[in-house]
Parts: C-alpha cells; structure tokens; sequence
C-alpha cells in the first residue's frame, strides 16, 4: 500500500474564476517539495482554517488538533518550473466551506493539504474511452483526458451549469467533446444517462473515467457495467457527491453501500 503523504500547509499563489462558476486555486511555494508531479486526476484533501484564523494557530491545530473542516478534490495539474499546483473548486457562493474559502481566497492565504492519491486511470490500453463528467468531477476529467495518449480515441460528455463555464481542454485529437447545459444542480438529471444511452458504442475494449452525482452515477453504472458489460476493472465510475448531502453524509453512505 503507497504511504500518505503527511498534511502539509500550502500558500495561495493565485485565485481566479476561470469559468463563472469554477474557481481555480494556485498553490506555490517549498510545501509542495516532495509531492510526485505525476499526480495530476488524484484525490486530495484540503483542510479549511477557521475565518479570521492566524497561520500560526492553524499550523498548530494541524499537528495537535481539533480535526479542521476536511473536503476531498482533486489536483488539477502540477508545474515543476515554477513550483506550483492548480486546485479547481465548483463556486457554490457561501454554501459550502470549501467553496466559500475558495471564493475569499487571495495571495498569502493558506489551507491544510494531504495527498494526493495516484489518478484513477494510470494506464491506457482502451480501444474507446467514454468519458463523463459534471462541475464537481471536471478536473479528474480533464486531467484524464489531457493525460491520455495521442492516438486515444473515444467521448467525452460534461454537464456544466451555463454555456460559459466550458473551458478548453488538451484533449487527443480523436476524443469527441460534448457540453451540455443543466443549469439547476439542485435537481436530478437525465442529461448524461439520456446522452450516454443514445451512443451506439464500438465493439473492443472501452475504459471509463465518470464521476459525479450520485444519483446520476448509479444509473450509469447500472448501464455500463450491467447492461453493456463493460468489465469492473476496465470501468471508474464514482459518486462525488449527492444531491441534499454535505460530504461528510455522503461518504458515511457510500460506506453503508
């Protein structure tokens, strides 16, 4: 089993709205020595400190505690030259932690870090790959897919809240790229099971790298694996979050699954 990386304490380098509705964080400085630069797609935890909290007095709560809020991301891309690390986070105003911090977030400003995981597709050996994506699951999306070999063939599918949150992506030449429009993520929705159902998919071996709503990734599932049979191993597919859910809730019934 790989070893975890202790919980580091990162500084802000930039904080800008790269679509309307997704901020991106840009860490820098010597706390990211150390972290493995092939880790763009891999999970990560960012611990918040309180508002108004010093860095010295979080430094201190990181190694004596009371455990800080702790919410699970997903490392965007790393940079050697210079030293700096982008963290995407969906704005959800003031309605979450996360995305509240993210929001306030300037130069100087802090956070607790720990990770990140391996990505969830280290290998490409697919025929097809079948891509898909909401704001939440973005990042590991794009990461995959701008990790991927050149001659990688396949589809992409995002479901974003307006048509100006679509952002470029370095994506092989033969992936097709499809956005769609859901602005309300309050409410379940078909878009992707709809979109995904309406593919006539290729013969051979396909991977899969979704993630998302859980509702929405249950049905997916359920198609992939059960009716297209795709092999387990050749298929990731996660629930990030559920619709009502804080995080916490979320990850106590995925373990009660």
């Amino acid at each position: 089993m790989e070893n975890r990386p202790s919980r580091r304490l990162l500084t802000v380098e930039r904080a800008q709205y790269i679509t309307p509705n997704m901020i991106r964080i840009t860490f820098a400085g010597d706390e990211l020595n150390g972290i493995a630069t092939d880790r763009a797609g891999g999970n990560c935890k960012i611990l918040l400190p309180d508002e108004g909290q010093s860095r010295e007095d979080f430094a201190q709560q990181l190694e004596d505690g009371p455990k800080p809020v702790i919410r699970t991301y997903t490392v965007r891309s790393f940079r050697e030259n210079p030293l700096e690390m982008d963290v995407d986070f969906v704005a959800h105003g003031d309605s979450g932690p996360a995305a509240r911090w993210a929001s306030r977030a300037k130069p100087g400003d802090f956070c607790g870090f720990a990770g990140p995981s391996l990505p969830k597709l280290t290998k490409f050996y697919a025929d097809y790959y079948l891509i898909a994506a909401d704001m939440t699951a973005l990042p590991v999306a794009c990461a995959t897919l701008e990790a991927m070999p050149d001659d990688a063939k396949g589809i992409a599918v995002f479901e974003i809240l307006s048509e100006a949150d679509k952002q470029p992506i370095k994506a092989p030449a033969g992936i097709e790229i499809h956005w769609l429009v859901s602005p309300d993520p309050h409410l379940p929705s078909p878009l992707q099971e709809d979109f995904i159902r309406s593919l006539s998919l290729p013969n051979g071996t396909i991977q899969t790298c979704i993630a998302g709503e859980s509702s929405v990734i249950r049905a997916l599932r359920i198609y992939l694996v059960n009716e297209k049979q795709i092999p387990k191993e050749d298929a990731y597919i996660s629930g990030y979050w559920k619709i009502g859910l804080i995080e916490d809730e979320h990850q106590i019934e995925k373990r009660n699954e």
